[in-house]
């Protein structure tokens, strides 16, 4: 088991196979959520720094590293992120590990299609790589995010710069570290720190970057999308916000431990930020106003650090901002419904279609909402159902493009047609 005193490696930009300084020098401060103690001080990338970061190409292959290193990884989840230890070490830094085996065994069954052509002329497809790959992780899941990003990226034959939250910095710093141990030539993978506004921004809009992936919230990811048209029209992948829908025939309320996320009996820790916790708080205020009733929670937990008690409200209503915003936090809207009809209309009722949910014992209606419900994923008795070979992404304004899976590399791949005219031959 691993404990919160633990010493910080990595604070620096990665850039060129080296931890360096940024160039205006500049740092920024990574909280701990649970004791909004400082725990570490690291490099701010801004414009000039993302661009010595568009380098060379190659498949990377360290999952056996992020193995070995599981509990490094997943400490640096909790101290950073706020994350529970046990998710994390036992199913976020597994998957992340054979994600990367999964797209080891992708990168050289990448292949073209031979053409019948209509005229005297033979022609096929070569499948090529992007090029220069700009990935912005949230601060939700840097491990397994950067995994989902960067594995079939390098599977693809792409290099890249990544930027982390700037509230979560240190897991993807960890990652460079160990793609510097698996070999990695330097400038395949750079990390710039740094702020959304700056670093994210010089990101999106660099002329030496070929695509984007974004993962976070659907107004950052507006600007993405308009950073990348307005500077070279770069391809762009995104995975935004959600407003997943539940559908269960009945609701138990549990007590859930909230607490260290480091002790195994906890099942919820701390919001990741002091800005997020006091969005949440928020959100369960203007539910309140609203009219919803608030069953449980709705208060802060503890003394010391951002944590919120689990929430659940009851006569929600459509119109409320409960049932229409995503809120990111620990709180549960309970909606009643008569008849699978009503429940799927409300549940397609929402700008967002990331994932949804169905409980139930008769495949009827199983069949009939996997159908119905306008999302990227459905998952039928079970939820967060995440793997290596599932592609995940969204509908509507949850955004487009998918990570995991084999549909995960069209993102880092080009089509060329390659054209050659035969003459007189008997086989076109």
């Amino acid at each position: 088991m691993s404990s919160r005193k633990h010493d910080i490696k990595f604070t620096k930009l990665f850039i060129n196979g080296e931890f360096v300084d940024s160039i205006s020098g500049n740092t920024f401060e990574t909280i701990d959520p649970a004791t909004e103690q400082v725990l570490a001080t690291v490099a701010e990338g801004r414009k000039e720094d993302v661009d010595l970061a568009a380098r060379r190409k190659i498949l990377l292959k360290f999952a056996d590293l992020i193995d070995e290193n599981a509990d490094e990884l997943a400490t640096l989840e909790v101290i950073d992120g706020g994350k529970l230890f046990a998710p994390v070490r036992y199913f976020e830094v597994p998957i992340s590990s054979e994600t990367f085996r999964y797209f080891a065994g992708a990168a050289d069954k990448i292949r073209g299609a031979t053409l019948k052509m209509s005229s005297n002329i033979q022609a096929y497809t070569l499948r090529e790589p992007v090029g220069v790959v700009g990935h912005i992780i949230p601060w939700n899941g840097p491990a397994y995010m950067f995994a989902t990003k960067v594995a079939p990226a390098l599977a693809a034959g792409c290099t890249m710069v990544v930027k982390p939250a700037e509230q979560t910095p240190l897991t993807v710093l960890f990652f460079a570290h160990l793609s510097k141990m698996a070999g990695v030539p330097d400038g395949v993978i750079n990390v710039v720190n740094g702020f959304g506004n700056t670093a994210g921004a010089a990101v999106s809009s660099h002329m030496d970057i070929d695509a984007v992936t974004f993962t976070g919230s659907t107004e950052v990811g507006r600007a993405v999308m308009h950073a990348a048209a307005s500077s070279n029209l770069k391809p762009v992948s995104l995975e935004l916000g959600g407003k997943s829908p539940f559908i269960k025939l009945e609701v138990m309320v549990k007590g859930w431990a909230t607490g260290d996320p480091f002790d195994l009996a906890t099942r919820h820790g701390p919001q990741n930020n002091k800005q997020q916790y006091k969005k949440v708080l928020s959100c369960i205020e203007n539910g309140k106003k609203e009219g919803a009733t608030l069953v449980t929670g709705g208060k802060p937990f503890g003394k010391k650090g951002y944590y919120i008690e689990p929430t659940l409200f009851t006569n929600v209503t459509d119109d409320m901002s409960l049932a229409k915003e995503e809120i990111f936090g620990p709180v549960i809207s309970v909606f009643k419904f008569k008849t699978m009809d009503e429940v799927i209309k409300r549940a397609n009722a929402t700008k967002y279609g990331l994932a949804s949910g169905v409980m139930t014992k008769n495949i009827d209606i199983a069949n009939t909402v996997s159908r119905s419900i306008r999302a990227g994923a459905v998952w039928v008795n079970c939820f967060i159902a995440l793997d290596r070979d599932a592609p995940h992404g969204g509908y509507k304004m949850s955004g487009f493009g998918r990570e995991q899976g084999l549909e995960a590399l069209e993102h880092y791949l080009q089509v060329k047609t390659v054209a050659t005219p035969i003459y007189d031959s008997p086989w076109l």
